[in-house]
């Protein structure tokens, strides 16, 4: 697969709000979890509180650091 595929995206998030991390790769929006993981019978999001406004989550699923990108998909 192309490296570009798997990319983190840029997100802006609110501080301390909660949101669902997708786990599974599934989800249509990317990178954050829509409920589809339930169709293909895998793990549920993980949740997280926002650290900072500004954040690339991970897309490859590879992250040591989840949801934040750490860079394991130039390794892919």
């Amino acid at each position: 697969m192309e490296k570009k595929k798997y990319a983190p995206i840029r997100v802006d998030l609110e501080k301390d709000k909660r949101y669902a991390w997708c786990t599974c790769s599934h989800s249509e929006g990317q990178p954050f979890c829509d409920g589809t993981h339930r169709v293909h019978n895998k793990p549920g999001a993980l949740g997280f509180n926002a650290e900072n406004e500004e954040a690339w989550l991970c897309t490859c699923k590879q992250t040591q650091n989840p949801p934040y990108c750490d860079g394991s998909h130039n390794a892919l």
